[in-house]
């Protein structure tokens, strides 16, 4: 199997499994790390 077919093929099945986590979503997480080196306390909202 070629490199470039067996990078393809994982892409696809990457993109097939769980949903990727979208750049929006992050903020949450990264709201919180930046809160802790601050010292402010962030409750975090997660979706089922």
């Amino acid at each position: 199997m070629k490199v470039r077919t067996r990078f393809i093929k994982s892409v696809i099945a990457t993109a097939k499994s769980d949903a990727p986590e979208l750049p929006w979503a992050r903020g949450q997480t990264r709201k919180a790390l930046i809160a802790g080196r601050t010292g402010k306390r962030v409750t975090l909202a997660r979706s089922a």
